[in-house]
């Protein structure tokens, strides 16, 4: 490419990084406000997190024209090329951690002054507060492209995962405890998978971050937490 074809370039993929910088930031407030909604009952600030989703849904829709107009008019190869195609992986990823943490909006509308567990939120918080550090450490990694942190990033999602199966048990014993509790904790236990999945998320990140540096993609198998079998040997055996 001459020099000008290089500078246009640079520019086209310097758009695309502020873009998915701020989707990034977006996503990430939408998810704390989400989990402060929840936490404190708060249904205007969880009417505020679904409002926001829409300005996330036409950022990514713009990387995506932005990307394949790159794409046709530069005709990158190899590396040009892996940035292009993962600034489009992580938009959808944040894309659709922003529709997690509007989930949890919704699910916070929906309890509204329903009886409430405050121990039942503190293991709900603290999934939130890990989930939001693998958030902040992949995006971290991918501005700066460091394979290190988005393979230790891909490695914790196991931890998310251990902890969500104790939140589970522990929602569950609230529900043995008192039935008043189940309606709550049952919103709980939704509101505990989609944390779940935006720890999943940042693990694709992690993946892409991966591929863009060295071409070359993880393992198909993702660390996991303990397996459905042990699970349900705590529960008891039941088939």
């Amino acid at each position: 490419m001459d020099q000008h074809t290089v500078r246009a370039y640079d520019k086209d993929l310097d758009l695309l990084e502020r873009r998915i910088a701020e989707m990034g930031g977006l996503a990430e407030k939408m998810v704390i406000d989400a989990m402060d909604a929840l936490a404190a009952a708060d249904t205007a600030l969880a009417h505020q997190v679904v409002a926001t989703d829409p300005r996330l849904d036409m950022l990514q829709r713009e990387v995506e024209e932005q990307a394949v107009l790159t794409i046709a008019r530069r005709q990158p190869v190899a590396i040009d090329l892996r940035e292009i195609i993962g600034a489009i992986r992580v938009a959808g990823d944040l894309e659709r951690v922003g529709d997690l943490a509007k989930n949890i909006a919704k699910r916070s509308v929906k309890i509204g002054l329903e009886s409430r567990v405050p121990r039942a939120i503190v293991g709900i918080k603290h999934m939130n507060d890990f989930a939001l550090e693998l958030m902040k450490d992949v995006l971290d990694a991918y501005a700066q492209r460091d394979v290190e942190r988005a393979l230790d990033v891909w490695e914790r999602d196991a931890d998310l995962d251990a902890l969500e199966d104790s939140v589970f048990r522990d929602l569950l014993t609230h529900m043995m405890e008192d039935p008043r509790n189940i309606t709550f904790c049952a919103h709980l236990l939704f509101c505990s998978k989609n944390i779940e999945r935006i720890g999943d998320h940042a693990t694709n990140i992690a993946e892409t971050v991966f591929y863009l540096v060295t071409g070359s993609t993880l393992p198909t198998d993702r660390p996991r937490g303990r397996r459905e079998s042990d699970i349900e040997a705590d529960a008891g055996g039941e088939s």
